[in-house]
């Protein structure tokens, strides 16, 4: 219990900083080269965020979390003329669900509203586990991945993203890291602002660990896409 309940607080911490941010509404106040650092900063926090392993789950397996990713923000001033406050990190809460499918296929979903702003944001993957791991060997998997923002009226932006991972399980500790590549499409409303859509791709790296106490699950990932790192923890269940 007295692990569970540091875990749940640790999660609290990485939330607290989100009722700093406010409505992105103000993107006309910034010039074409400006959105495109702030599109970056975007994709980059919005990017998909997996936060397990290589290993597929299995036929009859799932991963069901509350999950919080914490992003630090490059270009932190451009918050100031695109949303009146200033943001140095990012905080999405997420609902995240895995679910394990025939032939080491897995299907993952999350959805993400921030409070105190107009952003919210869904998205979703498919892994498929080139090795599904075991005793001696690792696991390695090839995922798809998008994310859609939705909720600000004066910009669409989405991404896709495609990776390789790797993971070995060693006790109740399963290690594991990856790299790949993320597009970015961001799309500013023409009848509000005068700037022009931004299509560009970020480098992705990422490790973590993933700690499976028996029904509860917690994992910590660290990734870097493009130029921002962000951090994500995430607690439930995994079978």
């Amino acid at each position: 219990m007295k692990k569970k309940l540091a875990l749940v607080c640790m999660m609290g911490f990485f939330a607290q900083p989100v009722f700093a941010a406010n409505n992105i509404d103000t993107l006309q106040s910034l010039a074409q080269s400006e959105f495109k650092l702030f599109s970056e900063d975007l994709g980059s926090a919005l990017s998909y965020k997996a936060v397990t392993p290589a290993e597929p789950t299995g036929i009859t397996g799932f991963d069901l979390g509350i999950e919080v990713t914490s992003t630090a923000m490059t270009n932190s001033q451009l918050w100031v003329q695109a949303t009146g406050n200033s943001l140095d990190t990012m905080i999405l809460p997420k609902l995240h669900i895995h679910k394990g499918l025939p032939f080491d296929i897995d299907f993952g979903a999350f959805y993400s509203a921030v409070p105190s702003t107009n952003i919210t944001l869904y998205g979703g993957e498919l892994r498929y586990a080139i090795l599904d791991g075991g005793v001696a060997v690792p696991a390695i998997a090839i995922r798809g991945a998008m994310t859609q923002l939705s909720g600000v009226d004066q910009l669409d932006l989405s991404t896709s993203s495609l990776d390789i991972s790797i993971s070995k399980g060693f006790a109740m500790f399963t290690p594991y890291a990856g790299v790949g590549t993320v597009w970015v499409k961001s799309t500013p409303d023409a009848t509000t602002t005068p700037l022009t859509e931004e299509k560009f791709q970020l480098a992705k790296t990422y490790g973590g660990i993933n700690i499976n106490f028996g029904i509860t699950n917690f994992a910590i990932e660290y990734d870097k896409t493009g130029e921002a790192t962000s951090t994500s923890v995430k607690l439930g269940f995994r079978f």
